[in-house]
């Protein structure tokens, strides 16, 4: 006999025993743990998948909307910037006005003084050659006004 029918006799008789202990089923039972805990594996790791797409989603929305408000910001900044831009010009052109005014009532105010002080001065300038001249008038006509004036109330009275 040869040695390839002893090693088939064997393998025969080594098959048998593993039939016989179970070690078919205990091999399955093994592959069957192994397959469920791969598929366990598989389920975890398409939920996570899905956890992750959803979060993805969430995300991108919370940066959409991210985006928005920071648009939102920016074009109201920019409207406040124009308006207070829009006020402090209003309020500089107030306050030239008012300073103008200010600076010209200043001047019709100097002008109405320096105008007061001419006549005034004038009139005094006036009333002392009133009386320059009426000094010389009474000096050298004196007597004869007195005269006159005597008859002249003298007349009024008659």
């Amino acid at each position: 006999m040869d040695n390839s029918f002893f090693a088939l006799v064997a393998l025969i008789v080594f098959l048998g025993i593993a039939v016989y202990f179970g070690v078919p089923r205990i091999i399955g039972q093994m592959l069957d743990k192994r397959i469920k805990q791969i598929s366990d594996e598989l389920d975890e790791a398409k939920r996570l998948r899905e956890e992750a797409a959803a979060l993805l989603v969430e995300y991108e929305e919370k940066r959409v909307s991210a985006e928005k408000e920071a648009e939102e910001i920016v074009t109201a900044a920019k409207a406040d910037a124009e308006r207070m831009t829009a006020e402090a010009q209003t309020a500089l052109e107030d306050m030239i006005a008012r300073r103008t005014k200010a600076v010209e009532d200043k001047i019709a105010q100097a002008e109405a003084q320096a105008v007061a002080e001419v006549r005034s001065r004038s009139a005094d300038l006036a009333i002392e050659a009133a009386r320059v001249m009426l000094t010389d008038q009474v000096a050298k006509k004196g007597s004869k006004l007195v005269e006159d004036a005597i008859k002249d109330v003298g007349s009024r009275l008659n």
